[in-house]
């Protein structure tokens, strides 16, 4: 967090053992370390709680592209059973005989009127 060297901490000590004196400095040292506990603990979690709020923006994410996966595939599938129904229904119609209506009904050539064939 801060840059401090060996140097610049042990003026800090030699200033700070003038200015409080012998008697004050451990209490003042033991506060000291107690204020930077605490920052770093409060930092830490600040940290843990942004970690958690983007961990679970990461998440919501990946499941809305999750679901819209799904939504993809349940219409590639639909449209694949439609396909897949409107072949068998081609294959399990009987095809009509040549020269037949489409209708299904079918021709037969007859003679002229007038004209029957007397066969008995």
């Amino acid at each position: 967090m801060f840059d401090f060297s060996f140097g610049e901490i042990g003026l800090v000590a030699v200033v700070a053992l003038l200015v409080l004196g012998p008697a004050r400095l451990p209490k003042v040292a033991r506060t000291a370390g107690a204020l930077v506990r605490r920052a770093r603990s409060s930092w830490q979690n600040v940290r843990d709680e942004i970690e958690r709020e983007l961990a679970a923006e990461d998440l919501k994410r990946s499941f809305h592209e999750a679901q819209q996966v799904a939504v993809d595939l349940r219409s590639e599938v639909a449209s694949a059973s439609v396909e897949i129904e409107s072949s068998a229904a081609d294959v399990a119609a009987p095809k009509p005989p040549a020269g037949a209506d489409p209708a299904g009904e079918s021709h037969t050539i007859r003679p002229p009127a007038g004209t029957h064939d007397e066969r008995h």
